[in-house]
């Protein structure tokens, strides 16, 4: 056996693996995220691949604009269904659409906002053309 075998994967190997904090881990741990794992003789939480590529789609999740809760959600579905990643699928399909008509909006307002901007520039510049020809018929 190896010697990369032989020891363990704890938190801040982990961490370190994956360019996060310890307290990030244990925080996914305490709302529900991580699931279960083995545990060393000292109590210390030792992960494996899977734990690995669970924390990997909390991060995806996270870029899709993925809430905690509804990652708990599907966390507590994924267990629940023995990691059978086909029963997942559906519902992280929904939560993705649901984010993406949420982008639509946003991008929607931010248009709008940006019109309402454009157009106070005009009036704005508009104004001080108007001062510039004041101050000139005035000299």
């Amino acid at each position: 056996m190896n010697d990369a075998a032989e020891k363990p994967n704890t938190i801040g190997i982990i961490a370190k693996k994956l360019g996060i904090t310890s307290r990030s881990i244990r925080y996914y741990e305490e709302i529900g995220l991580m699931g279960t794992f083995e545990r060393s003789e000292g109590n210390y939480r030792i992960y494996g691949e899977n734990e690995i590529i669970r924390l990997k789609f909390i991060f995806k999740l996270k870029d899709l604009g993925i809430s905690l809760n509804e990652m708990k959600e599907l966390s507590i579905y994924y267990d629940l269904n023995n990691k059978d990643v086909d029963k997942i699928l559906p519902r992280l399909l929904d939560l993705v659409d649901a984010n993406i008509g949420k982008i639509d909006r946003k991008i929607s307002n931010l248009i709008s906002l940006r019109k309402d901007i454009s157009d106070y520039k005009l009036r704005i510049m508009d104004c001080l053309k108007d001062k510039q020809q004041w101050c000139e018929y005035k000299k």
